[in-house]
């Protein structure tokens, strides 16, 4: 019978976004009340069918409504005992959580997200000086994506489709008149994408519905040329949660690609889904071994087709991805290209005001586009690699573990510190390629409708800083923003620590600039920012270390990666060993917490991308892993053999020094009274005294979008939500404006703008009185495939961590406390929830994927914040229960203090509530209903543990909004109680009275006998 249930509801729980294990497991875990209540009801049925033989004449009426009103109660109890027990803590918060944002702070959003249009997209070739184009003309807009475009991604940065401003209305209301015919055509052959939900977790729409060139016909071609001798082609591409961008169209297209649930030793995996693809034509719109961000063979004929009809054409690429755009070079027509991502619920206004000139462009790349996007260092080892003596593990994980994904894999971060424009400046100047031939464009590049000129003034060497002013002034004709940007460039010493040639250190914008007005930004570069991490010992002293080494520096202001405009230099004399004299920055000095995960251990011999020799090992370094790196070897399988939740023994980490906490003291505390106190104040001890072991248990377990109510410490329930574009609570069901993606966002280079960002999204929070944010994320675009690449920023971590910081700091400023993750190395999407362990130098980890992370907690200016583990492993250790990481780096080092919460605590084999608490991850996101979440060993170390971890939850809750803004429902009756209470009342006075109706009639008809 549960089977039976499980098959009925997972079809609409999936539809919400819930793993199908999820559901699995709920109903396990409610399967004793679901057998009562059957129990009881066969019970009730046999005792109505035996009325009819065994109950005395005139009693069976009275028998058969007794039996029936009394199972109906008893399943009434038992709805409210589930309800108010086991299922609280996922009803309470859908129950309690109804709320919406007021029109007020709806209309500021949209007013917000229309100015991040403006300033986020990117204007990358401009030739003939086409745009902007005459107002009022008429223009011809191509290309199927222009009646559907992309918004946002899919999953928990998901954006509402409702109200948003499209691409036709965006051009409309700039005051261009549009060819309807053509629109209609492209609504005849396909009206909307194959699904317009965007919340679903795992479906991506990869379906490119393109009609084929016969579709355009020789009338309809010629009544284009007749409308207007302008053309705009739009190409979309979307993202989303729990898939990567597909490395083989076709494999798409015939249903061959590795999307489908994958079964193993007879348990279902979920490996997600996707749309089924509709191919176009007669052909197929990928040849074997094309990807998903190259153009289709539709595409290609259209735009063919619309460039030899039209001199004048402008491309824009709504895509989430940086695609494959060399061809827009390979077209005489083609003089404009717009490069327009996700752009949430009015971003797409700035379009139709950037080719108006309305708006003059100011957005700049955030990645390297290149001709060729599997020519990266990191392309071959990127996706799928499963170990192949593992199926003894697989299988006892499989029966032990239902949420068990039925995979282990690695994943080897082989090209080292060389991710997306570090690799290729420094290649070029290594001369290892041709510069010309492999970018098309440049980090950082992006045009504009007048001219600039900038210069940097007033450079000093301040011992332990630069400082430098950069003077902009508007030589053209039109009012426009510009972005600086500082690089800088260290003495690199062949084979010695790994440099790239070019490396972001800061940047700034201007406001908008008049014709011949100028405005001066100003530096301050500490040099410790521009230490190179030596994670093999080659100059510092210690295990490890940051070290500026001795030689010229040089600070460069840039167009963009590629172009130098003026530069300065400063001089270091000696090494500067960190690891000895510790940086500013840094409370605690920071040496090797990874490089062990480097992994040189006899079966796996990384051997990792080096500048040495002009980049000699390159053909080594970004191959393919080779055979035995698929075979775990030994001292591996015993160590996730001793982690997986399948052979965890909760017993094996006690320290015998450990000391029972008190517990269950009468302080006579509140949490409201520590709000504003440090973290240090002795106060929080004898709150923390007042804990039971029971209200702990609670505090780590159940953190999926909430922190729990605990009586002893007067603490209230608080709500959680998604996420990266804005208030996306489908949990609750309650949700916010559609904010652009964070790459749009970035594509600004506009830290005041992140803010208001922050503030903006943190305002819809607080209106719901919804504090904590899932958001925003911050991992690295390590290649263009990334299916989550939309929720993050950039591929350099300088850019991403600046706009990250601010965004984060305007969210504090409403209260909200921001989760920044998903902390660390979660850089693809593919086998993402499996036991995936991610092998990378410390170097590299440290100066590119830990960079934002480094940032926003860095420069944070709130009482507290929050973090969300990754699912992934680095190395052996899985990042949510990795006391290096969560511990030694984020606490230790950068000085963190707060919350940390695991991404969706499905289990799946290795999440194991007991070994997260004790290695400093505080809270699951999730229900306790899984095996791996039951403490069974309350020994002084885990409690120890389990206290240190609530302290974490109640400083990050208690100096949030939840008490620093006031709850005007406060000491009201909450909306779940009051629902139950007047359900409750209702139903017992509709079924005793009924029952009271049959006792009446049966005792008159006795005396009436």
């Amino acid at each position: 019978m549960i089977r039976f249930l499980i098959n009925v509801f997972t079809p609409f729980f999936t539809d919400l976004g819930v793993s199908p294990t999820d559901v699995e497991q709920y109903a396990y875990a409610l399967s004793g009340y679901v057998y009562a209540i059957f129990i009881l009801l066969v019970i009730a049925v046999a005792v109505i069918v035996a009325a009819r033989w065994f109950a005395k004449k005139g009693t069976k009426h009275v028998v058969r409504w007794t039996a029936a009103v009394s199972w109906l109660v008893i399943v009434g109890i038992l709805a409210n005992v589930i309800s108010f027990g086991p299922m609280y803590n996922n009803i309470a918060p859908i129950m309690n959580g109804s709320a919406s944002v007021p029109e007020e702070t709806i209309a500021a959003s949209r007013a917000l997200i229309e100015e991040t249009g403006d300033e986020g997209m990117v204007l990358v070739k401009n030739d003939e000086a086409l745009l902007p184009l005459d107002k009022n003309s008429n223009i011809n807009v191509f290309g199927w994506a222009s009646t559907n475009p992309i918004y946002g991604g899919t999953g928990s940065g998901s954006a509402s489709q409702v109200g948003n401003i499209d691409i036709l209305a965006s051009i409309k209301n700039a005051g261009f008149t549009v060819n309807q015919e053509v629109i209609d055509m492209y609504a005849g052959y396909q009206a909307t994408r194959a699904s317009r939900d965007g919340v679903s977790i795992g479906f991506t729409d990869w379906s490119l519905p393109e009609p084929p060139v016969e579709n355009y016909t020789d009338s309809l071609m010629e009544n284009a040329k007749n409308f207007s001798d302008k053309a705009v082609i739009v190409l979309g591409r979307s993202g989303g949660e729990g898939q990567d961008e597909p490395l083989d169209m076709n494999a798409v297209i015939n249903g061959t690609y590795d999307i489908k649930d994958k079964v193993a030793n007879g348990h279902p995996r979920y490996n997600y889904f996707t749309a089924a693809y509709t191919n176009n034509g007669e052909y197929d719109d990928f040849t074997p071994g094309m990807h998903y961000l190259e153009l289709s063979v539709s595409e290609r004929n259209m735009i063919e087709k619309v460039c030899a009809d039209f001199d004048d054409v402008i491309v824009v690429v709504n895509a989430n991805n940086p695609m494959e755009l060399g061809w827009v070079n390979e077209y005489d027509s083609i003089d404009s290209v717009i490069l327009a991502p996700g752009t949430g619920a009015t971003g797409m206004a700035g379009l139709g005001r950037i080719l108006s000139g309305e708006t003059n462009p100011s957005g700049r790349t955030v990645d390297t586009y290149l001709y060729d996007l599997t020519a990266t260092p990191a392309y071959n080892n990127f996706g799928n690699f499963s170990y192949t003596n593992v199926e003894d593990i697989k299988a006892d994980l499989t029966e032990q573990d239902p949420g068990f994904r039925g995979a282990l894999s690695f994943l080897n971060y082989a090209e080292g510190i060389y991710v997306g424009y570090k690799f290729w400046e420094t290649a070029a100047e290594e001369n290892l390629i041709d510069y010309d031939e492999s970018v098309l464009f440049p980090f950082g590049h992006g045009l504009s409708y007048t001219s600039f000129d900038k210069s940097i003034s007033h450079f000093q060497d301040k011992g332990d800083s630069v400082s430098l002013d950069v003077k902009v002034t508007n030589t053209g004709d039109v009012a426009g923003k510009d972005v600086v940007e500082i690089y800088y460039s260290a003495p690199y010493y062949n084979g010695g620590i790994e440099k790239s040639s070019v490396n972001l250190i800061d940047f700034g914008k201007t406001e908008i600039l008049q014709p011949g007005s100028s405005e001066t930004i100003s530096f301050v570069i500490p040099k410790e920012d521009m230490a190179s991490y030596d994670s093999r010992g080659i100059k510092t002293a210690g295990n490890g270390g940051y070290v500026l080494e001795a030689g010229e520096y040089t600070i460069s202001l840039r167009a963009d990666s590629h172009t130098v405009l003026d530069e300065a230099s400063f001089m270091v004399d000696a090494d500067i060993d960190y690891s000895v004299t510790g940086r500013v920055s840094d409370d605690d000095v920071a040496t090797n917490q990874f490089q062990d995960y480097a992994l040189n251990d006899g079966t796996h011999e990384i051997t990792y991308l080096s500048r040495a020799d002009g980049f000699a090992n390159y053909d080594e370094a970004t191959a393919a892993p080779y055979d035995d790196m698929y075979v775990m070897n030994d001292a591996r399988r015993a160590f996730i053999m001793e982690k997986a939740t399948a052979y965890y023994d909760q017993t094996k980490y006690d320290n015998p020094e450990d000391v029972m906490p008190v517990t269950e003291a009468k302080n006579g505390l509140g949490l409201a009274d520590l709000t504003g106190k440090s973290y240090d104040d002795p106060l929080w001890d004898q709150l923390l005294d007042q804990l039971s072991v029971e209200d702990m248990i609670n505090v780590v377990n159940l953190g999926g979008f909430q922190t729990v109510a605990i009586d002893s410490v007067g603490k209230v329930q608080t709500q959680d939500s998604d996420g990266t574009s804005g208030l996306n609570d489908w949990y609750i069901q309650v949700y916010g404006t559609a904010y652009s993606t964070e790459i749009l966002i970035a594509q600004s280079w506009n830290k005041d703008l992140a803010y208001r960002v922050g503030q903006g999204v943190g305002q819809e929070y607080a209106d719901c009185r919804i504090f904590g944010s899932y958001s925003p994320a911050m991992n690295t675009h390590r290649t263009a495939f990334g299916g989550r690449n939309f929720e993050y920023y950039s591929e350099d971590g300088v850019l991403a961590g600046y706009i990250a910081s601010h965004t984060v700091n305007g969210l504090a400023s409403k209260g909200v406390y921001p989760y920044i993750k998903h902390f660390a190395l979660n850089e693809q999407e593919t086998d993402r929830c499996s036991l995936l362990q991610t092998f990378s130098d410390e170097q590299a980890i440290r100066e590119i994927y830990l960079k934002p992370f480094e940032y926003a907690v860095k420069k944070y200016e709130g009482t507290a914040i929050a973090a969300m583990s990754s699912f992934n492993f680095i190395g052996d250790r899985y990042s949510g229960s990795n006391p290096s990481l969560l511990n030694n780096v984020l606490r230790g080092e950068w000085g963190f203090r707060g919350l940390v919460l695991s991404d969706w605590y499905g289990s799946y084999g290795y999440q194991n509530t007991v070994d997260c608490v004790l290695n400093g991850n505080d809270s699951m996101l999730g229900f306790n209903n899984n095996a791996s979440s039951k403490i069974t060993h309350t020994s002084p170390t885990i409690v120890k543990a389990m206290r240190q971890a609530s302290k974490n939850l109640f400083y990050t809750v208690a100096n949030s909004g939840n008490y620093t803004i006031p709850d005007p429902d406060a000491g009201k009756m909450d909306p779940m109680n009051k629902t139950y209470m007047w359900i409750d009342i209702i139903a017992a006075v509709v079924l005793l009275g009924a029952l009271a109706a049959v006792y009446v009639r049966y005792f008159r008809k006795k005396r009436e006998e």
